[in-house]
């Protein structure tokens, strides 16, 4: 019979999809033999092994019967254990609570319908797609721009968040901050981060920031509000706009003076009111010009007012910026904010 024959009989037998459940199976029945003729040599602690895997590779339809199956055989191989001491009566108590415990999992995880490691590589996927859309777009020779990310906790998800786009010889970027921090906000941020990247691309820099509180109010969370920062940048001429939205003001170096300006920008909270304005600080930047972009969590701890937090981030950037930009933005984020809150930053210079 030919290989591809062979394949055809083999999935008649036992689909695809269950062939990992069979082998399971086999291996459970295969312990339970062993247990029952060499107690001495297999303890009964053997068949949290099968038990274990199946949590991470079974999908939520079959783990709940797989984990019964595994309890059966635990019954059924208990009175070959002689004697019955207390210790062997802990171990068959210990195995059927792990196995509740494996239950309840698989009820939490049939919402997303997909075994454990399969769920947690489609979330971590769909994680750094994202992601990447806050990606720094290749610049002129003229110009360097990078973002640094910082979580609370050092979790890989934060609440803050960069995103940025090259449209028609401008740079759009957006520094985000969601209401919250770390996990807790890690999905609004994801979700905000897939939308947001695609509004800065597709729409004016004029109606951006318009567009995002329209669409957070649209989602109706209980913690449905976000601040931002939008730099539209003409990569020839070095003029921007910057809005705001509740959001910490951008900072611009002068190089002819050595000094920093704070860009005071005016502009309500996302997802909070309808119809807001969202006026416009321009300006040009010249060669050797650089500029801010940062959320609160750079500048603003439980016992610093944010004005006194942005005096100390500026003198910082004196010190750590002097004579060298690259890699500024990663060294930056290391020497200040909380590491209690998130923290994202974007430097950008004209060289």
């Amino acid at each position: 019979m030919s290989s591809p024959s062979l394949r055809a009989a083999a999935s008649r037998v036992v689909p695809r999809g269950s062939r990992t459940l069979a082998l399971l199976v086999v291996a459970t029945l295969l312990i339970g033999v062993a247990i029952w003729l060499f107690s001495d040599d297999f303890p009964l602690v053997t068949l949290l092994v099968p038990m274990v895997l199946s949590s991470l590779v079974l999908g939520p339809r079959q783990l709940p019967w797989f984990v019964l199956f595994v309890l059966l055989v635990l019954a059924l191989v208990v009175p070959s254990q002689n004697p019955i001491t207390l210790r062997i009566a802990l171990t068959v108590v210990i195995i059927f609570g792990l196995g509740f415990v494996v239950l309840l999992s698989s009820f939490r995880r049939s919402r997303l319908g997909v075994a454990g490691i399969q769920g947690e590589m489609m979330f971590v996927d769909l994680r750094d797609r994202i992601l990447r859309q806050g990606g720094i777009p290749d610049l002129p020779a003229e110009w360097y721009a990078a973002s640094e990310l910082r979580s609370a906790g050092g979790t890989p998800f934060a609440g803050d968040f960069v995103v940025a786009s090259r449209v028609e010889g401008r740079l759009e970027v957006a520094v985000v901050d969601v209401s919250g921090k770390g996990q807790g906000a890690g999905t609004r941020a994801l979700l905000l981060c897939g939308a947001l990247g695609g509004l800065l691309s597709a729409l004016p820099p004029s109606d951006f920031l318009d567009a995002a509180n329209r669409f957070l109010l649209q989602q109706d969370w209980d913690e449905g509000f976000a601040t931002a920062i939008h730099l539209s940048l003409d990569l020839a001429t070095g003029t921007y706009d910057i809005r705001s939205a509740g959001h910490p003001p951008a900072a611009l170096r002068h190089a002819g003076s050595g000094r920093w300006e704070v860009l005071e920008s005016e502009g309500p909270i996302l997802g909070l009111v309808d119809g807001a304005v969202f006026p416009a600080v321009s300006g040009e930047m010249r060669r050797g010009d650089a500029l801010l972009l940062y959320t609160d969590g750079m500048v603003e701890t439980r016992n610093r007012d944010i004005a006194l937090g942005i005096d100390r981030m500026l003198g910082q950037a004196e010190r750590l910026l002097r004579g060298e930009f690259e890699g500024g933005a990663t060294r930056l984020v290391e020497a200040l904010g909380s590491r209690n809150d998130d923290r994202a930053l974007l430097l950008v210079h004209r060289r």
